[in-house]
């Protein structure tokens, strides 16, 4: 089938049989807040150009032949790109982290089909019912993106790397503590 130019794709509830008989693609560049959850990870301060901060995506569906001969599959094809800022653990200032999305995804009947198929195949399967949104896949999709530990490779500021109470102070400040153990021994006497 040849794709319909008139056709709008709604990509909050994306039919992606047609989607995907059709040959579309979709393509945008959406700000950042359109993903709250992924907002949420972001290290926001008074320098962060929030508007800058955009994810620029493109979606493709086909249909493939079928394993052994079956009906055609309905297959999306998703990339995602965005860069934003997160905490460094280490230096707790916001370390700049670019996110890449590449993946492709075959779409069965539904949830129970999905379940079904899902140890006896490779790819990541999707049920056609009810509908996907396309922002909530890319969300889902950029967040399991995210590293575990964001760091800066170099940090910015020097680091100080102690394990210490800064109220507390340091040795050679004030009196000796006691070991405690030489006290019980004391006491054993």
């Amino acid at each position: 089938m040849n794709p319909n130019p008139k056709m709008a794709w709604n990509a909050d509830r994306l039919d992606m049989r047609a989607f995907a008989l059709a040959g579309a693609s979709l393509q945008a560049d959406d700000p950042l807040n359109r993903f709250e959850r992924l907002l949420a990870e972001a290290h926001l301060d008074a320098e962060t150009q929030f508007s800058a901060l955009q994810v620029h995506w493109q979606a493709h569906g086909e249909m493939r032949p079928g394993a052994k001969g079956g009906a055609p599959a309905v297959w999306l094809h998703l990339e995602a790109r965005t860069s934003m800022p997160l905490t460094c653990q280490r230096c707790l200032g916001p370390a700049e982290t670019v996110l890449v999305v590449d993946r492709w995804f075959r779409f069965v009947a539904d949830e129970a089909a999905a379940e079904a198929e899902d140890d006896h195949c490779e790819e990541d399967l999707l049920a056609l019912e009810p509908r996907p949104s396309l922002h909530e896949l890319l969300e889902d999709e950029l967040l399991m993106e995210l590293p575990l530990v964001p760091m800066h490779e170099v940090c910015p500021l020097p680091v100080v790397m102690q394990a210490a109470d800064p109220g507390v102070g340091q040795e050679g400040d004030g009196p000796q503590r006691r070991n405690p153990f030489a006290e019980l021994a004391r006491l054993k006497k």
